[in-house]
C-alpha cells in the first residue's frame, strides 16, 4: 500500500493548503471532506502563511541582489588597504617613515606582514586604524604616503562600509522574516494533518483503492508508492 507523507517545504505545505480551500469552493458542504470549521481556520491560517512566505522571498532576493554590489565594494577596500599597508612597511625599511609611527596605526613594529583582512569585520577594523594612523602622522610633520594616497584609499572604504551596514541591515530582516516563517511551520503540518485525516475518513469506503486515492488527492494528499511496489498504469 502507497503510504502518504507530510509536506516539507514551505512551497509544498502551501499548495496542500491551498488544496483544501479550493475543494471547499467546489464541493457542497454535504460532499465537503472536511468540516468547515477546519476550512475556516485553513483560509485564516493560510493568509498569514503566504504573505510570511512572500516576505521572506523578498528580503532574501533584495539581499542577494545587493550582496553581488556589496563584493565588489570588498574586494576593492580589501585591494586598498593591503595596498597601503604594504607601501607604509616599505616606506618604514627605506627609513622614510619612522617605525615608532607605525603604533599611530596599530601596526606591530616587529612585523612587516599584513594583519588578518580576510572578513569584513576585520577590514571594517583595520581600515578605520589606518586612516586615522595616516591622520595622526601627517600632524606631526610626516611625509604623506602615495599611490595609493589616504584619500584614495578612504573613498573605497567608506563605499564598503556603507555597503557593509546596508548588507547587515538586508540580512537582518531576512533572519527575522525566516524565523516567523520558521515559527509558522509547525501550526501548517497541524493542519495539513487534521485535514488529511478527515479526507481519509471520508472516503475510506470507496473502492477500489485507485479511486479512493484519486479522491483523496484532490484535496492535496500526496501518496509515495514504496520501491517493492508497482503503480497500476
Amino acid at each position: 500500500m502507497p503510504y502518504r507523507r507530510l509536506p516539507n517545504t514551505d512551497q509544498a505545505r502551501l499548495r496542500a493548503l491551498k488544496a483544501v480551500v479550493v475543494q471547499s469552493e467546489e464541493c457542497s458542504i454535504r460532499d465537503l471532506a472536511v468540516s468547515l470549521k477546519t476550512v475556516g481556520e485553513v483560509r485564516h491560517f493560510l493568509d498569514k502563511f503566504e504573505k510570511a512566505q512572500m516576505e521572506y522571498q523578498t528580503c532574501f532576493e533584495c539581499q542577494s541582489k545587493a550582496a553581488r554590489k556589496h563584493q565588489a565594494n570588498v574586494r576593492m577596500a580589501r585591494l586598498y588597504i593591503s595596498h597601503f599597508i604594504q607601501v607604509l612597511n616599505l616606506a618604514v625599511i627605506r627609513a622614510e617613515v619612522r617605525l615608532a609611527h607605525k603604533d599611530m596605526y596599530g601596526l606591530s613594529r616587529d612585523s612587516n606582514t599584513l594583519p588578518d583582512l580576510s572578513s569584513e569585520a576585520s577590514l571594517v577594523e583595520w581600515g578605520g586604524k589606518i586612516i586615522q594612523g595616516e591622520r595622526k602622522r601627517l600632524s606631526v610633520g610626516g611625509i604623506p604616503i602615495y599611490n595609493p594616497t589616504i584619500a584614495k584609499v578612504k573613498v573605497h572604504y567608506d563605499i564598503f562600509v556603507e555597503s557593509y551596514t546596508l548588507q547587515k541591515g538586508y540580512q537582518q530582516r531576512t533572519q527575522r522574516s525566516l524565523e516567523l516563517l520558521a515559527s509558522m511551520r509547525a501550526r501548517a503540518d497541524e493542519l495539513i494533518l487534521d485535514c488529511w485525516n478527515q479526507v481519509e475518513k471520508k472516503f475510506q469506503e470507496i473502492t477500489p483503492n485507485d479511486r479512493r486515492l484519486d479522491r483523496c488527492r484532490e484535496y492535496g494528499l500526496v501518496y509515495y508508492f514504496r520501491s517493492h511496489e508497482k503503480i497500476k498504469e
